[in-house]
């Protein structure tokens, strides 16, 4: 159970699901080869992937490079179905960071047999999220700077200005798919520079006006 300081309180983060975004910033597309996409792509993490703020991410043996993602994270408050970009606004409880933690090497090979992307990003420990839940009436999620370290240095430095796909476009879009249930959680895409983490490492993901989400990168023994 992952618990996040919010509004002063501190409340129990119940998701039921985690939706993804892929190739959500134009730089992030050409970094990795691919086209930039004429509707969101989305993909599912399972809520067993969470960790919380100085929490350890274990490097799967079966993997041999470990990639690091930061993204904006969005909480939504309320049940909705098939809503407007208009009426997303009133839907979202609050913002945080969350770091979509991927498996490269185990992701090519899905994508090359057709497989879901869920083998290489759905492990135990690969979604960090935190440090906190900031209120959606604090923050202007349009324009906040994002970035990560490794070890001190900076890896990701980017804007959410820079998102293809806004906040209210993206969760109009999947709620037209899938109902979206309070707690759960949206992660609008990485900017550029994603790499590897090796054993040992030391991560920071920042984004304006919400803080630092700190972790420790693990071999699996």
């Amino acid at each position: 159970m992952i618990r996040l300081e919010f509004d002063g309180s501190e409340i129990d983060l119940k998701t039921t699901k985690i939706i993804a975004l892929a190739r959500n910033y134009k730089a992030h597309a050409e970094e990795m080869g691919s086209s930039v996409p004429e509707e969101p792509k989305i993909f599912l993490k399972p809520p067993s992937a969470m960790i919380g703020n100085n929490g350890v991410v274990i490097l799967p043996k079966m993997s041999e490079r470990v990639d690091y993602e930061v993204e904006l994270a969005v909480i939504i408050k309320d049940s909705c179905h098939n809503i407007s970009p208009q009426e997303v606004p009133e839907n979202i409880l609050g913002y945080t960071i969350i770091v979509d933690i991927t498996a490269r090497d185990i992701q090519a090979q899905a994508m090359k047999a057709g497989m879901s992307w869920a083998v290489a990003k759905g492990f135990d420990t690969f979604a960090p999220i935190g440090p906190k839940i900031i209120p959606a009436n604090k923050i202007d999620a349009s324009n906040l700077d994002i970035w990560l370290k490794v070890n001190g240095a900076y890896k990701q430095r980017s804007n959410t200005r820079n998102m293809i796909f806004s906040v209210e476009e993206l969760i109009s879009f999947i709620s037209k798919i899938m109902t979206l249930e309070p707690m759960d959680i949206i992660a609008t895409g990485t900017p550029e520079g994603v790499g590897p983490m090796n054993d040992g490492d030391i991560i920071e993901a920042g984004i304006e006006g919400i803080g630092i989400l700190k972790f420790r990168a693990e071999k699996e023994s």
